[in-house]
């Protein structure tokens, strides 16, 4: 998906407004202020205290503020926005910024529902502004040579996942339906569909909750998701699994045609080749493992490569188009646990736009929406 490209000077930075002054809004911040790419010039919270608290801890006490960030990019000057709202915020504030010619970085998910979030890839099309989700994962070097590695030797035909942790955040996470699947797995799903370089064709998925749980809906689960391509993609998990935990990226295992790779979440991945491997994907692993690494990491990676790709117009990874299916996971894994039944994508993706139409105010949007001869196709124009 093509999108507009900044007139910016060589040296100069893009001027953005944040908006979100939480948690996860200050830790934008503390990337945002250190970015070689990135200027910024407002901040934008519903709560103008939490927002002046915020720019004070950032040592910017004049930083100028808002609650609007259309009107305060227009006041500022700012040419882009980052969305580090709650997820029922990221379908307005994503949809006004798009609309008034900014384009948008946000934080998974794209939006509080895939209906939204397909509402906002037909507005990226509208608009011809760039809409980028930041997987945070997907920029981690580990990840990458994890992806790489796997391509090397022929492809996994199987992929797993195991996640145990046991935090206790308190707020809205513990009152969630799905907290695990919902909130976190996203990051495993979607690190999952970049490393098979596939996308899921059906997903099945169970749920349950401990006695000794604090969370009030299910804090654990177990999903299978079939890939157009063959590959099966596993994950287990839970939220609320005292004791031995794994990393908070997972333990991940691949099984490929010449080999297998295994990652534990925080060291460099475990590359084995098999005896029989052809020389050719042999000598290509030794050159990856004794290579240079992903110079990209984590949200201050988003940021950059979101930056680069308003100054080419290349689309980046997690541009909406892209990053939808992470979501459309997430909500056929709970449809699943739900019936108990086998979850068919194009089902789903269907419904979800057919929900989008009924729901959307911006007429091009419902036109544009109406107009994808399916929601998948769509989503794969990219």
């Amino acid at each position: 998906m093509s999108h507009r490209v900044l007139d910016l000077g060589t040296d100069e930075r893009l001027p953005v407004v944040s908006v979100g002054a939480g948690g996860m809004g200050r830790a934008w911040l503390d990337v945002l202020e250190a970015s070689p790419d990135a200027e910024l010039v407002g901040l934008v919270d519903l709560d103008l205290d939490a927002a002046r608290r915020a720019a004070a801890d950032l040592g910017r006490p004049d930083l100028p503020l808002g609650r609007d960030a259309v009107e305060l990019a227009r006041a500022t000057g700012a040419r882009a926005v980052v969305d580090v709202t709650v997820p029922a915020a990221h379908h307005p504030v994503t949809t006004a910024a798009l609309a008034a010619g900014l384009p948008v970085l946000g934080e998974k998910p794209a939006a509080a529902t895939l209906a939204q979030a397909l509402s906002l890839v037909a507005a990226a099309e509208v608009t011809g502004e760039l809409f980028m989700v930041s997987q945070s994962r997907r920029w981690n070097p580990h990840v990458s040579l994890f992806r790489d590695a796997v391509a090397l030797l022929g492809g996994a035909g199987t992929l797993t996942t195991e996640f145990f942790r046991a935090p206790r955040f308190g707020g809205f996470r513990e009152e969630m339906d799905h907290p695990l699947l919902v909130d976190m797995a996203i990051h495993a799903f979607d690190t999952a569909r970049h490393v098979l370089g596939d996308e899921p064709a059906a997903v099945w998925c169970t749920t349950s909750n401990p006695p000794w749980s604090w969370y009030r809906g299910d804090a654990s689960a177990a999903a299978v998701v079939t890939t157009g391509g063959g590959a099966r993609y596993s994950y287990t998990g839970s939220w609320c699994a005292p004791g031995e935990e794994t990393s908070w990226n997972g333990r991940w295992t691949a099984s490929c045609a010449h080999g297998s790779v295994r990652w534990d979440g925080d060291d460099e991945p475990v590359v084995v080749v098999a005896e029989d491997a052809p020389a050719e994907g042999r000598a290509g692993v030794d050159a990856l493992l004794a290579g240079p690494r992903s110079p990209f990491d984590g949200i201050a990676g988003a940021l950059a490569v979101f930056c680069a790709a308003l100054r080419t117009g290349e689309a980046p990874s997690g541009e909406v188009h892209e990053n939808a299916m992470s979501l459309a996971v997430v909500e056929a894994a709970v449809a699943s646990a739900g019936s108990g039944r086998v979850v068919d994508l194009d089902a789903l993706l269907e419904g979800a736009r057919a929900e989008a139409v009924a729901a959307e105010r911006d007429e091009r949007v419902r036109e544009r929406l109406r107009a994808w001869p399916d929601a998948r196709s769509a989503l794969a124009a990219r």
